[in-house]
């Protein structure tokens, strides 16, 4: 059985991974906070694929919930997963003037600590049984950071040297491999012709669709000799260095 984790798994970027795993025959274990639905392509492809899925809630900003996670699942399947996913991640707004030791705390609860402790984890749960992947979801301001999202900021570039080191630390049996998106799947806080002006800023001139954050994972899945790298997946995004976040670029 090829099982994966995939942590805020049932809808935008979570859900386009998920959909992309159950096309390939994988069974999932889709992960979120509280009760919920997937989204409709989600579902459709669960019901096409015919997937042996379940979902399981922890909030990962619990670190007894978070050590409960991986063993919930081997109990349900049988088997633990050989993929996880760390998609799930805090993204509020602070800055140099206004990060608390609060906000600060549980951006790193929940896009760093429970990573680590998710990979560290199955590493032990496996130890020399077969090989696993984990790959983490990061974002290309980690390149050229700036001062706004301080906090979700400074927790994706922790996640990115975790990456690293967890690769070194658990090798050869358990490869870590990350993917870092540009803007993808804007909010409401966007206009659209914002958008227009931003996909223009890009060197590419486009922005990454969830479906091309999902390629990138399923080839970091199967790529059995690759470990400790970061894939940017951003229209090129990550090349230039932006004063601002994107929100606040574009607007005239």
């Amino acid at each position: 059985m090829k099982l994966a984790l995939v942590t805020a798994g049932y809808h935008r970027i979570g859900a386009a991974i998920a959909g992309q795993l159950a096309q390939a025959g994988w069974t999932l274990a889709l992960h979120s906070r509280t009760p919920t639905q997937a989204d409709q392509p989600l579902a459709a492809a669960l019901a096409l694929h015919e997937t042996k899925w379940q979902g399981f809630e922890a909030d990962l900003a619990d670190p007894v919930q978070v050590s409960g996670l991986l063993p919930r699942i081997a109990a349900h399947f049988g088997t633990y997963p050989r993929l996880i996913v760390n998609n799930a991640s805090i993204f509020e707004w602070d800055d140099l003037a206004s990060v608390t030791a609060d906000r600060l705390s549980r951006h790193m609860n929940i896009n760093l600590n429970a990573p680590v402790l998710l990979a560290t984890a199955l590493a032990a749960a496996l130890g020399d049984d077969g090989r696993a992947c984990v790959i983490n979801i990061l974002d290309q301001r980690i390149r050229q950071p700036n001062q706004d999202q301080l906090s979700y900021t400074l927790s994706k570039q922790a996640l990115a040297g975790a990456t690293e080191t967890l690769a070194r630390a658990l090798a050869p049996y358990v490869r870590v491999n990350a993917v870092a998106p540009g803007l993808t799947l804007p909010t409401s806080d966007y206009l659209p012709a914002q958008m227009t002006r931003l996909t223009e800023m890009m060197p590419l001139a486009l922005l990454p669709e969830p479906e091309d954050i999902a390629d990138a994972v399923m080839w970091l899945a199967n790529a059995r000799a690759t470990t400790g790298q970061t894939v940017f997946v951003d229209g090129g995004a990550s090349l230039k260095s932006f004063a601002r976040d994107f929100v606040f670029l574009g607007l005239t």
